[in-house]
């Protein structure tokens, strides 16, 4: 085939993929109507038209898909055999498209397939995963749960981009179109070995002589409890910085460092109770966990539906 000739079938098949796209779907339910009653002033009737309308359909429609559809017998409308082999796969397909128009916006958790993705610290996944799993298999049985980190600086456009659903994680100053509401507060505690754990708990002095173990998913700065100690012009002597507290607790139990998190935390990880859980000596403001979400996602019902879920979860079982 000589180049002419390829180029000129390239654009003949171009200006039928055009003419597809610009098919007007209300040309389809006429084709329907017709296709069911094989005539033309019956599906007229069927469809408040009028018959010249309905065949000024029905030759557009030719049109595009460069078939006759239907030749006259009489006074019926009988099929051409292209229409007869593709007619029952269209018509099946526009009765599915009908039924999810149909079903638009509305959501069921009994029977949802959809996969929840949820953005969170690795450190809170100890805390909230096993409730919330517990939870979503009782409402939702066919559904599934993937957690996974997120960078705070890009939560918007994750977000916005529908690559998470929800995100969880502390308190941050987060303004429009990103929407938050609170969640739960976490004191902090002390965990160390029993064996070395003191009478009437750990006094200042104690506790910044001591060594620590700090969590962190970053290789250096200041975390959390650091702050408060700052702000009193104090200093204490980290030894360790690993990435989750599951880890900190395993070090914590086998040397004499100490760990500082949040209790509620605590008692999720150290289910065995092989460490001392102490107050802290100094005043530390609670750790404040917030749900974030798009504004494009606020009255999706899924969305909606999630939110609800993993509050009723907190307010239920607080996450234990």
């Amino acid at each position: 085939m000589g180049v002419d000739k390829r180029i000129e079938r390239l654009r003949l098949e171009n200006m039928e993929q055009k003419k597809i796209h610009q098919l007007d779907l209300n040309l389809l339910k006429i084709f329907e109507v017709v296709y069911r009653e094989r005539h033309l002033s019956r599906a007229a009737q069927s469809l408040a038209l009028t018959p010249s309308a309905v065949s000024h359909a029905l030759g557009r429609l030719r049109e595009h898909l460069n078939d006759e559809l239907f030749v006259r017998d009489g006074r019926s409308m009988q099929p051409t055999a292209t229409c007869l082999r593709m007619a029952p796969g269209l018509l099946e397909q526009l009765a599915k498209l009908l039924q999810l128009l149909q079903q638009w916006g509305l959501f069921n958790p009994a029977e949802t397939r959809q996969t929840f993705r949820l953005g969170m610290p690795d450190a809170l996944e100890p805390l909230l995963l096993p409730a919330l799993t517990r939870a979503l298999g009782e409402q939702a049985p066919f559904a599934t749960l993937a957690s996974s980190p997120t960078d705070r600086k890009r939560m918007a456009t994750t977000l916005a981009a529908g690559y998470l659903d929800l995100v969880i994680d502390v308190a941050l100053p987060m303004s429009e179109p990103v929407r938050h509401r609170p969640l739960l507060e976490d004191a902090f505690c002390i965990l160390s070995r029993k064996e070395r754990r003191a009478a009437h708990g750990i006094t200042m002095a104690n506790y910044l002589k001591a060594k620590h173990v700090a969590v962190s998913t970053r290789s250096q700065g200041t975390v959390l409890e650091d702050v408060a100690l700052l702000n009193l012009g104090l200093q204490r002597n980290i030894s360790v910085r690993c990435q989750n507290y599951y880890s900190a607790c395993r070090i914590v139990e086998h040397s004499d460092c100490l760990l500082t998190m949040p209790a509620r935390l605590a008692r999720q990880i150290d289910t065995t109770k092989s460490l001392a859980q102490l107050e802290l000596p100094f005043s530390l403001p609670p750790v404040q966990l917030h749900m974030y979400w798009h504004a494009n996602s606020d009255m999706d019902f899924a969305n909606q539906w999630f939110r609800q879920l993993i509050a009723d979860t907190e307010e239920h079982t607080g996450f234990e």
